[in-house]
């Protein structure tokens, strides 16, 4: 299913992109591309193989009859954790295709997050990547939705998904969805470091592709794209999936970890024109010997997101290789980036203008709206594809997405000629690799060390000025605090976290300062720890 660009209005539309009423989001992206008669052109290259646009689609459909052979009917909800292969857009397509909803989820997780997702979720089927499903396994029983856990990349048995998708059909007629039914999810971490389940709508998808993808960066057939953010991201899945689907482009996936040698090698070996990155990983890439040289290479544009790119790691970037960084800043709750520099107007130390098709407003504590340059406030930004809310948490979208605008938590000011120039966030919340981390979630953890009496966590600035948590804590009594310590208690919050969350330094004090109601005043810990 394809459509055109008009300035009608039919219901669901933005400024300047009609969506019809009635609008499959997964028939869209692969019907487009069949209909421009490019079945055999390549659409995915993973670690395991290259995939035309008619195997995609064809896979999809099995996915499709599959979920519908388990008894899945739509508007029901699958949960994915799967790696960067070909299985997930198969997977997610698939689902969608059909009305099932899948709600992606970040492979780098604890069993007790999945818990949680599922629970929350009422997920019935969990679709996994092999080396994750014992991290599943011992849920299937104890969350009382889950029914099937469907295993990606297992060569045999019932439950591999190659089994299933084996025995169905590959012609499968899409579910007649609107442009506002629920399509997929992806979970949101939250201040108190629950996450909240984030509701995208069928548009969605496509506005961000048109908005962003075309209208920026500019996307075209022959690239071959390749983002070290992962597919679960909605950074990575913009990137990876959208953009690349709906110009008919070509997708490298990388099921491994992002690390210098692995991303080197895709350059390299695949030779992409656009490459999707964190600051983390570009700081890592030009500390590397490993850096190619500027012949090398035949990237034409390069992305960052996920947290405030640091200016000297832009230009740095351009020097060495002749290509420029796009630095921008997306969401969860609007799907991609709202706000970006783009090719011919990059200005190193901001995080560029709107992204046509998005309005951008400044906020004071008091609500009202700042209209003055150089001077701080929240970000709020009106779009087309701000999710329609949280999942069973009333109290929360409220907060989030107010009428036409949705908060982004994010404190900004904006020069007289219009760039928006990052100044932190409202609440505690930090950004480590482009992740949200709660501090209160690593707080709890720190305290459960026998050791350990009271804790605080807050970000602070690397050598490469990218931030990064640090941990004070307050032992208990008798207790005597040494390297050996620290770094036992650092290996206790990887063992119950996700490894992206433990403290980097650590620091031990005599007391934690604090209100006269016993609320920890981080501003005072972030001050000290910048002054040493």
């Amino acid at each position: 299913m394809s459509y055109t660009l008009s300035t009608a209005d039919h219901g669901c539309s933005p400024p300047r992109l009609a969506i019809p009423r009635r609008y499959n989001a997964a028939d869209d992206l692969i019907g487009r591309n069949l209909a421009n008669g490019r079945a055999d052109k390549t659409a995915y290259i993973d670690d395991g193989g290259q995939y035309t646009y008619g195997e995609l689609a064809r896979r999809a459909n099995r996915v499709s009859n599959a979920l519908g052979a388990l008894g899945l009917e739509r508007e029901q909800r699958i949960l994915m954790c799967v790696h960067d292969t070909i299985d997930f857009p198969a997977v997610f397509l698939g689902a969608i295709r059909a009305g099932i909803v899948p709600v992606a989820t970040n492979t780098l997780l604890t069993q007790n997050d999945y818990e949680y997702m599922l629970t929350d979720s009422r997920a019935r089927v969990a679709v996994v990547s092999a080396p994750l499903a014992p991290l599943f396994e011992p849920l299937l029983g104890k969350v009382p939705t889950l029914e099937r856990i469907i295993v990606a990349g297992a060569t045999g048995g019932d439950n591999a998904l190659a089994t299933l998708l084996a025995n169905a059909s590959d012609a499968f007629e899409a579910v007649d969805t609107t442009c506002d039914d629920a399509c997929f999810w992806l979970y949101s971490s939250g201040s108190t470091g629950a996450p909240k389940g984030t509701v995208h709508v069928h548009s969605s998808l496509i506005q961000t592709a048109e908005l962003y993808g075309r209208g920026v960066l500019g996307i075209r057939e022959d690239d071959v794209v390749f983002s070290a953010a992962k597919l679960f991201f909605a950074y990575g899945l913009g990137n990876g999936l959208t953009f690349p689907m709906s110009v008919g482009a070509t997708t490298v996936l990388m099921a491994e970890r992002p690390t210098p040698e692995s991303v080197f090698r895709r350059l390299r070996e695949r030779q992409p024109t656009i490459f999707y990155g964190v600051p983390t990983l570009y700081a890592a890439l030009l500390a590397s010997p490993e850096f190619p040289k500027r012949g090398d290479l035949r990237l034409r544009a390069c992305t960052s997101a996920g947290e405030a790119l640091p200016e000297e790691i832009g230009k740095r970037w351009e020097e060495r290789l002749g290509v420029s960084i796009l630095d921008g800043i997306g969401s969860t709750e609007m799907l991609h980036i709202f706000l970006s520099n783009r090719p011919g107007d990059v200005r190193y130390g901001t995080t560029g203008k709107p992204v046509p098709g998005y309005e951008m407003r400044l906020v004071d504590d008091e609500g009202r709206v700042i209209e003055e340059a150089d001077v701080t406030g929240e970000l709020q930004i009106g779009g087309p594809s701000a999710a329609m809310g949280y999942w069973n948490n009333r109290d929360k979208t409220r907060a989030t997405f107010q009428g036409p605008w949705t908060r982004s938590g994010d404190k900004y000011s904006r020069t007289a000629d219009g760039y928006y120039v990052y100044a932190g966030r409202s609440d505690d919340m930090l950004k480590i690799s482009g992740i949200y981390v709660s501090p209160i979630e690593v707080e709890a953890c720190l305290i459960q060390h026998d050791a350990v009496l009271e804790a605080a966590v807050v970000g602070l600035e690397d050598e490469s000025r990218l931030i990064k948590p640090k941990a004070f804590v307050v032992l208990k009594p008798g207790v005597t605090p040494s390297p050996d310590l620290a770094e036992a208690i650092k290996q206790h919050v990887k063992g119950h976290l996700a490894p992206y969350k433990y403290p980097r330094w650590m620091e031990f004090v005599d007391e934690l300062p604090k209100t006269a109601t016993g609320k920890i005043q981080r501003f005072k810990l972030r001050a000290l720890g910048a002054n040493r």
